[in-house]
């Protein structure tokens, strides 16, 4: 590799923006993995984000003529803020072209750094097509947000920040890639200066661009990327960073959007910081290398490069988490329709936690339910749980890697049911704590027949469920009676209009 990157890195103008981020030891992970996993806190740079670092060292390189003319850039967010930043800083005109895909949280960013954003196309190569007219309409200067020499010298000093705070030997570090520019940054100094480590790049399934170029030997464009890591969601390499990277990056690991999910938590647990989702993708990536290269007590390194995510998008990643970590099974299971039916069905999940409990009547023998079971031990114990329901007579079928199931599904199991005859529905609160499902069922089995069931485990101090009961004439009363007897909050939503429009019974 040429000299001239790590003469480059040395002399980057970053720190007027960024600061020496710090390298810190993710304990509960590294108890669990067995290794001394480090986190480099690019999340806690002023913007969130790496990306500052190349912006500013560009911008910074720029002559007066044209600093005076103005900037644009093309971004989905983080490299975005970090040009918005070097231009405030630098008294620069900063114009960004962002996806109209980009999470709000970093338009408003931009816009509050004093950056001009203008929303364009729904990918980073549209909005970079509309930047590139824009600059030569208008002679500014085009900010490259990770294909140009001095953007990469400026990632590149996270590389010298790593190796100064670690001496020690490192096995591995591990760097997210999108376009490019951090790991080739990074590697350019690193292989140079302790060979014997290896970089190894981390990219999602659905956006495996530094993983289809080095395959190929050559760049290649993606017919499209998921957009759900929005911060790498790129169609191509660039040419200057494959350049770079195909001679010094050791391999890439590929990581599902549920290992992204489950990162995100591992780095919430030991920082108490939220990744966005291209920020907790090394993370992931230790992780999946982990699983295939069996090793212990070595140090390895992931740069979380960013923490810029929108608050609403928390939800997804919480209920994808333990799927991510295969902490959760989510079976389909068909059980006789008679009543105690489901009591010894929970009874068979033993004390395992329930996150999810869907259930419909459809007909007089056997019913459908959709189940979502907490895991201890991962693949092992999904597959013995499910060899122990089809013992006892249980038609099981695996929903947990059905993407469909996951997405939809598990949200549209109803509907109305004609033969669920003298049908009222309870929704009731009780305290979430262990067997507190299994012991409301319990409460329940005596006659009365289920028609209609819905439980999720929100992580609340309270469980929430819907119920339908089949209650003839005069059976109400007793009904009701038990429930107060047995000190349970309930409310009766019999003539809820949400119930008698989408899922009430005969």
């Amino acid at each position: 590799m040429p000299r001239r990157y790590i003469e480059e890195i040395l002399r980057a103008r970053v720190y007027d923006v960024a600061r020496e981020s710090p390298l810190e030891k993710a304990a509960r992970l590294s108890d669990r993995l067995g290794n001394n996993i480090l986190l480099k806190r690019e999340d806690a740079q002023q913007v969130f984000s790496f990306k500052l670092r190349g912006a500013y060292n560009k911008i910074f390189s720029l002559d007066a003529e044209a600093r005076k003319r103005g900037v644009v850039a093309a971004s989905a967010g983080n490299h975005a803020q970090g040009v918005a930043l070097a231009g405030h800083k630098l008294h620069v005109p900063a114009t960004i072209v962002m996806p109209t895909t980009t999470p709000g949280i970093k338009v408003d960013a931009v816009r509050r750094l004093g950056g001009k954003a203008v929303l364009v196309g729904d990918s980073y190569d549209e909005a970079k097509e509309y930047a590139l007219k824009l600059a030569q309409e208008s002679g500014l200067s085009f900010i490259h947000p990770f294909d140009d020499p001095k953007v990469i010298a400026g990632q590149g000093t996270i590389g010298m920040e790593i190796l100064r705070q670690h001496a020690d030997p490192i096995e591995a570090i591990f760097v997210p890639v999108g376009g490019g520019g951090l790991i080739a940054g990074v590697a350019a100094y690193v292989k140079h200066v302790r060979p014997d480590i290896r970089v190894i790049g981390v990219e999602p399934e659905d956006a495996p661009t530094l993983h289809a170029a080095m395959k190929a030997g050559r760049r290649v464009t993606l017919k499209e990327v998921g957009l759900f890591a929005d911060g790498v969601a790129v169609r191509q390499i660039g040419k200057e960073t494959f350049r770079v990277a195909r001679n010094l990056v050791d391999e890439v690991v590929l990581v599902s959007t549920d290992q992204i999910c489950a990162a995100i938590k591992d780095i919430y647990d030991d920082t108490r910081s939220v990744a966005e989702p291209a920020g907790a993708l090394a993370v992931a990536g230790i992780k999946r290398y982990l699983e295939d290269n069996p090793m212990q007590g070595r140090d390895l390194v992931a740069i979380l490069s960013g923490a810029n995510i929108n608050f609403d998008r928390l939800r997804h990643v919480a209920e994808r988490t333990e799927i991510g970590e295969k902490r959760e099974a989510l079976l389909a299971v068909q059980i006789p329709e008679r009543p105690g039916s489901f009591l010894r069905f929970c009874r068979l999940l033993g004390k395992r936690g329930v996150t999810e409990f869907n259930y419909r009547y459809a007909n007089a023998s056997d019913a459908q339910v959709f189940c979502g079971v907490e895991l201890r031990e991962g693949n092992e114990e999904r597959q013995k749980l499910i060899h122990t329901l089809q013992s006892k007579g249980y038609p099981v079928v695996d929903m947990t890697d059905n993407e469909t199931a996951k997405l939809h599904i598990r949200y549209m199991v109803g509907g109305h049911a004609p033969q669920a005859f003298h049908e009222r529905v309870y929704r009731f609160v009780f305290p979430e704590r262990p067997g507190a499902l299994l012991n409301f069922l319990s409460g329940l089995s005596r006659g009365w027949n289920i028609s209609l069931f819905h439980y999720r485990n929100h992580g609340a101090a309270y469980g929430r469920v819907l119920v339908g009961i089949q209650l003839e004439d005069g059976e109400r009363k007793a009904f009701e009676s038990f429930m107060k007897e047995e000190g349970y909050r309930y409310t009766d939503e019999t003539d809820n209009p949400a119930y008698r429009l989408f899922a009430s019974g005969g």
